[in-house]
């Protein structure tokens, strides 16, 4: 379980980071050309020597390339699941702001831990407004399956889900979410991924 979690937060949140270029396998369509910009464009930020020396830039940086290409919406309203209903709009916008700092500082916080891997394009499967793009992150010794789940928003593919290993992100924080809200109660919830916030934020060091 536990390096369930570390591939969760390493590789999904991580974007593949340090990723060296790989080839698509299978003549991609738009779908996977427009991930395969967003991973690329990761790359060249870490890898930008002028950013290495300034860490706030290379967040904005980051920041602004993962923000086109996730559907926050859409994470959130499939983590909550039935408890989204529940919430008013202020809180909705509120809440979605705080997955994303947290999804933000986790994919910030992870950007070392990897190098020399490499990615392939595996598959593409195509249902109306939704795909999924299966890779591969290609490590010395093993490889791990990573899928990307996304849904046309606006003309363009956005990320809404991903499954590491038969895993899925949204489903493992439904889990978490719903039994924290069922225990003890909303505010418990955005009390904890608060003070995670701020431990990310504080370079893992609790506050």
């Amino acid at each position: 379980m536990k390096r369930k979690r570390f591939l969760m937060f390493v590789v999904a949140m991580g974007l593949m980071v340090n990723l060296t270029a790989g080839s698509v396998c299978f003549a991609a369509s738009e779908i996977t050309s427009q991930l395969k910009s967003t991973i690329d464009k990761v790359l060249e930020i870490v890898t930008d020597d002028q950013l290495k020396g300034n860490k706030e830039a290379r967040r904005v940086a980051l920041r602004a390339t993962i923000n086109e290409r996730f559907n926050y919406h859409q994470m959130v309203m499939r983590s909550l699941a039935k408890n989204w209903g529940k919430l008013s709009d202020k809180k909705r916008e509120d809440f979605t702001d705080l997955f994303k700092r947290l999804l933000e500082n986790s994919y910030a916080n992870k950007l070392e831990a990897y190098s020399n891997e490499k990615i392939g394009y595996v598959d593409e499967v195509v249902k109306g407004k939704y795909a999924l793009v299966k890779t591969e992150v290609i490590r010395a010794d093993s490889t791990i399956g990573v899928d990307y789940k996304m849904i046309k928003d606006n003309g363009n593919w956005k990320v809404y889900d991903f499954v590491i290993e038969g895993v899925s992100m949204i489903r493992n924080y439904r889990s978490q979410f719903t039994k924290i809200i069922r225990k003890d109660s909303y505010e418990v919830l955005v009390k904890r991924l608060t003070d995670k916030i701020n431990q990310l934020e504080n370079g893992g060091k609790k506050s």
